[in-house]
């Protein structure tokens, strides 16, 4: 089953259909005019430094079958429709602006008609640290059986899922969807649009605190994933978190409990980092009262924290119905590793590259990483964001990790000074502390510093551009 015109028309509320639009597949659905094609939907958008509309006759002139938007732009000649009032063409002369009062609004409508043509099994996850690298990681085992979609990135959030769900076709089995959080009420409406049958939730932490206000408020919209689930689903919890195993009493689904403690369904333990060759440890899995699957597994996951991350998928492959052989044979799958990369680095060092996102668990875990690691350890932390009164408190304990993890400390930022005075405090040399401003300064002092063998892990928020230094301290495996 393709979609079409006709099915923008009849999922944006057209109650007058004609054969004409059903001749018209549409390939794509994009939010950036410079990504339209031949066969795509251009859907404009008013955001907060650009409004889409303006971009509407760069769509067309790059091959845009469809436009959904809210105005129709001076100067932009095609057939105008409002789906809402209007009976359809019955001649299609050229590309067709759907005009709708809101594009959100109108693109979560086509998404959820959309939804409800096919019958996947859709698995939701949320949680404050993990949520990326465990969906690439549970898509990666359900698809060594069944054909699987999940969200491209991190398109997680009230636009992206959306575009997930109009990528669905008949042929998917399993679709695998991250859920994002800001504020109470989010969660809700994606699970509205998407129907899970499966919630995972990874952990909850401060991340976002400074946008939900308290602890309880990321709770409450957190649990919003477990509370949708149907009675015939499962809530898939990290019983090592506290807060996560209050959803327990909150789902109408039964749950299924995994982590590093035999009260869990399925748990990790004889846990061995091997450095950048990946992890060892054995699962343990509670099939019933009197048996319990045991395997030893080698998986080129990179640090400790990463067992979570394979405990979550594991369980919905057990879930799912898969055997042990296709759920190991996807943990081993090195495309679905994206989070963290290891690069050579100037002067023969090594760089750990976690520059996704930035909090404190993700940061001690990177730190974690660092620790495993042989030779000289460089610290390079730059601000958490959006951590609210966490904020001082949260930079502080990654400096306390720090101070037991790097030999060198390099801190980037207005807030990453709390992590240099919080190492200093906790035992770390100020002589082996630098706080910078800039990358660029951070840049300069790192070509002084870094030594061959040093391992050099660089990490913080995306707003603060470490992604950056990175680039700046690379080098191309043929220049190694």
């Amino acid at each position: 089953m393709t979609l079409t015109l006709a099915d923008i028309y009849r999922g944006l509320g057209g109650r007058h259909p004609h054969d004409a639009l059903a001749a018209f597949p549409i390939e794509s659905f994009v939010i950036d005019s410079r990504r339209a094609t031949p066969h795509s939907c251009f859907i404009a958008f008013t955001g907060e430094h650009t409004d889409g509309h303006h971009y509407i006759g760069d769509a067309i002139g790059r091959g845009a079958r469809a436009i959904i938007a809210e105005k129709v732009p001076a100067g932009v000649l095609t057939q105008t429709l409002r789906p809402a009032v209007d009976p359809a063409p019955t001649n299609v002369t050229g590309p067709i602006l759907f005009l709708v009062e809101d594009t959100l609004t109108a693109l979560q409508q086509l998404a959820a008609y959309w939804r409800s043509q096919f019958n996947p099994t859709v698995i939701g996850i949320t949680g404050s640290v993990g949520k990326t690298s465990s969906k690439e990681l549970m898509a990666a085992v359900l698809r060594q059986r069944y054909p699987t979609i999940w969200n491209e990135g991190n398109l997680n959030n009230e636009i992206g899922l959306p575009l997930t769900l109009l990528r669905i076709e008949a042929k998917h089995k399993y679709a695998v969807l991250e859920m994002g959080f800001y504020e109470e009420g989010e969660i809700a409406q994606l699970c509205a649009l998407a129907h899970p049958h499966l919630g995972v939730i990874t952990n909850l932490g401060p991340v976002h605190l400074e946008r939900a206000g308290s602890m309880e408020a990321i709770f409450r919209g957190k649990s919003e994933l477990v509370q949708a689930l149907p009675p015939d689903g499962y809530a898939v919890l990290n019983w090592d978190d506290a807060w996560v195993r209050r959803m327990a009493d909150l789902s109408p689904a039964p749950f299924f409990r995994y982590g590093l403690t035999p009260e869990s369904d399925l748990w990790a333990d004889e846990i061995a980092s091997a450095g950048l060759e990946g992890i060892r440890f054995r699962f343990n899995y509670r099939r019933s009262s009197r048996k319990t699957d045991v395997l030893h597994v080698h998986l080129p996951l990179l640090g400790r924290h990463s067992v979570h991350t394979a405990l979550r998928a594991a369980a919905t492959g057990l879930l799912c119905d898969l055997s042990w052989e296709e759920i190991i044979r996807g943990l081993q799958d090195v495309k679905a590793q994206l989070r963290i990369e290891v690069t050579p680095g100037i002067h023969d060092c090594t760089l750990i590259d976690d520059t996704y996102n930035a909090s404190p668990p993700s940061s001690i875990a990177a730190l974690n990483l660092l620790d495993e690691m042989p030779g000289r350890h460089i610290a390079v932390l730059g601000d958490m964001l959006e951590l609210g009164s966490y904020e001082q408190s949260g930079h502080r304990m990654v400096g306390r990790r720090a101070a037991a993890v790097a030999d060198i400390l390099i801190t980037v930022g207005e807030r990453a000074h709390w992590i240099a005075d919080e190492a200093i405090t906790a035992g770390l040399p100020a002589r082996q502390v630098h706080h910078t401003t800039t990358i660029d300064e951070v840049t300069t002092t790192l070509e002084t510093i870094i030594q061959p063998g040093d391992y050099v892990l660089i990490k913080g928020s995306r707003a603060i551009g470490m992604e950056t230094l990175v680039a700046n301290l690379s080098v191309s495996p043929a220049d190694t």
